[in-house]
């Protein structure tokens, strides 16, 4: 299953630090750790939904370090690309898995798959027993469709104020946290549907 998807900055922001990442969007799948966990029990909801939005926050870090790193180690200048060609910049984007150990900052071991388009990182939290080559694919997509429909790489890109085609786009690609294995005619009316709603 996968625990969260989120998309958060990779490079330097103006108002952040430099060894910080700006989380734009995050949905957690599954039951609610601070709930399950003995120690966070006496937590009034506002400080669960603070604990879990830390939880995000450390993944975010985390890949923002890792994609630093990674593209620091290559060697590629990071070419701006404009609105219409997502597809080469999905082409050209690094990618990567981070494994997070049991409580850094989940209480199992997970899995961070993160796709660094230009500012942007995309990154699924997978439980370590998941299809990792499935849940790159479904990555893929979900990046693909952000990029295109919701047009993320222009300048003044309003992230937060779409967040619920963002919604729309898990509930269809990745319903309930759940990896879907797609064959062609399927993965197809998937799309169309994808299409047609985000033309709305």
């Amino acid at each position: 299953m996968v625990r969260c998807f989120l998309i958060h900055t990779v490079c330097p922001v103006g108002a952040l630090g430099s060894g910080e990442s700006r989380v734009l969007y995050s949905r957690v799948f599954g039951p609610d750790e601070g709930v399950l966990a003995a120690q966070h029990q006496e937590l009034i909801p506002e400080d669960r939904r603070l604990l879990q939005k830390e939880k995000v926050a450390v993944v975010a870090r985390q890949v923002r370090s890792t994609v630093s790193l990674s593209r620091e180690v290559s060697g590629r200048q990071l070419v701006e690309t404009v609105p219409g060609e997502e597809v080469l910049a999905l082409q050209e984007a690094d990618s990567g898995v981070v494994r997070l150990r049991a409580g850094d900052p989940f209480s199992e071991e997970m899995s961070a798959l993160w796709l660094g388009v230009q500012s942007l990182g995309f990154t699924l939290v997978c439980e370590p027993h998941e299809n990792l080559l499935l849940a790159e694919g479904t990555l893929r997509n979900l990046t693909r469709h952000c990029l295109e429909h919701l047009h993320m790489l222009g300048q003044g890109s309003e992230v937060l104020l779409r967040s619920n085609r963002i919604d729309a786009l898990l509930s269809r690609l990745l319903p309930h946290g759940q990896l879907l294995f797609l064959n062609h005619r399927f993965a197809q009316s998937l799309e169309k549907e994808v299409a047609a709603y985000m033309a709305k």
